[in-house]
């Protein structure tokens, strides 16, 4: 009984007093909800987008069935999900966050997996995609190309091995987690199998997609701006240098420079936030930077979280394994950054220096995308958010009509 009284208080107390902070301070909470909706608005929106309603298409016409038989071998006795789990981590890591918890939460619903295996899945597919890690912060943040490198690779590496550590989490009942046979003839009947059972026209198929995609971003775009203007409130009321004594402790633990702190509990709530300020933060070498990053990176930060969190709630896939894999997954990809700074960033930048302009060919694709996308998101947000009110119309009068007959 005293449990849920002691949740009511804080849960109604932290609202009060994120009210009262809201009307104390409204322009610094006007400034940081323009910032959120205008990351949302610009890069997050059109980036997601089409993995998204992409996604919502490869299930419905089976494509996703088809490669779940084929990967079944690999992904059962590596992570004992499914093998439509390697599928959902590719789209996950292709996509980022929080694509990989959405088409999990999806596989769950239609009960393709267990909820053990989805507890599973979730922890390690969700993932920040390559254009940021090698277009916003390798480039945008530290100005550095071939920072790139060894942040996907500490990042996608953490990933890999915090699946395998979550492969011993929980367990399955009649043998769930014995491996099938790789059977490209069974692959196809499936997916024709699966194509067929879905009975919508083509139409009813992509306009569901677009809806869909359109309905979690919106979720996604909320939880931004919630998260950026709360990651403001909490500096300019003083709450995050308490954080920040804590913090310092840890930091001279493992003698990392306490100038980090504020960089990574900004990191804590926000991704992008918080490794900006890491990249930016003064007399700190490069080497501590790129630790801060990674652990942030692999974290997910609050605001992803809790975008996870929304999605997992419409399923009876628990968070609380996911939020445990958060943690191993940010401290691995930190200490894969100590070990890999040298071969693929000094090594690298030495061989570069002796070949002049080498080691940059590799990023100029993710450069020149993550432009295109700030150059025209806007613009890509604007027209689908259109069409996803048209479908809404569309569907309103339908029903409408459909009442009246």
């Amino acid at each position: 009984m005293l449990a849920p009284r002691v949740k009511t208080i804080v849960y109604g107390g932290t609202a009060a007093f994120l009210a009262a902070a809201f009307m104390i301070f409204p322009k610094d909470a006007y400034e940081a909800s323009i910032r959120g909706l205008s990351m949302w608005w610009e890069v997050v929106f059109p980036s997601l987008l089409p993995f998204f309603i992409l996604s919502e298409l490869l299930i419905g016409f089976g494509v996703v069935t088809f490669i779940g038989v084929l990967l079944e071998p690999v992904m059962r006795p590596l992570f004992r999900v499914p093998g439509s789990g390697g599928f959902v981590w590719a789209v996950g890591m292709a996509s980022g966050f929080p694509a990989g918890a959405r088409m999990t939460a999806r596989l769950r619903k239609d009960k393709k997996i267990s909820r053990i295996q989805a507890e599973r899945l979730v922890s390690f597919s969700n993932a920040s995609n390559p254009v940021f890690i090698l277009g916003a912060v390798a480039i945008g943040f530290f100005h550095d190309p071939r920072l790139g490198l060894l942040l996907a690779v500490c990042h996608y590496g953490g990933s890999f091995i915090t699946g395998l550590a979550m492969r011993f989490y929980g367990s399955e009942k009649n043998n769930a987690d014995s491996a099938g046979t790789f059977s490209l003839k069974q692959a196809f009947r499936l997916m024709h199998r699966e194509r067929i059972k879905d009975t919508r026209p083509l139409g009813k198929i992509l306009g569901d997609a677009v809806q869909s995609a359109v309905s979690t971003l919106l979720m996604i775009g909320g939880f931004i701006i919630l998260f950026s203007v709360l990651n403001q409130l909490l500096t300019v009321i003083h709450v995050s240098q308490l954080f920040a004594v804590v913090l310092t402790i840890i930091l001279s633990i493992f003698h990392i420079p306490n100038e980090l702190s504020p960089a990574l509990i900004s990191g804590m709530f926000e991704i992008t936030i918080g490794s900006r300020l890491a990249s930016s933060t003064d007399g700190v070498p490069l080497f501590y930077q790129v630790m801060a990053v990674s652990f942030i990176l692999g974290f997910n930060g609050f605001s992803v979280q809790a975008q996870v969190a929304s999605i997992l709630a419409e399923t009876d896939i628990r968070f609380k394994p996911f939020f445990a894999a958060r943690i191993l997954h940010g401290i691995t990809a930190a200490v894969l950054s100590a070990f890999l700074f040298g071969p693929l960033y000094i090594n690298r930048t030495a061989e570069a220096v002796s070949v002049p302009g080498g080691g940059e060919e590799g990023t100029t694709l993710m450069t020149q995308l993550y432009g295109w996308i700030m150059q025209h998101g806007g613009a890509i947000t604007f027209i689908f958010l259109a069409l996803y009110l048209c479908l809404q119309i569309s569907r309103l009068d339908f029903a409408q009509k459909k009442r009246c007959t």
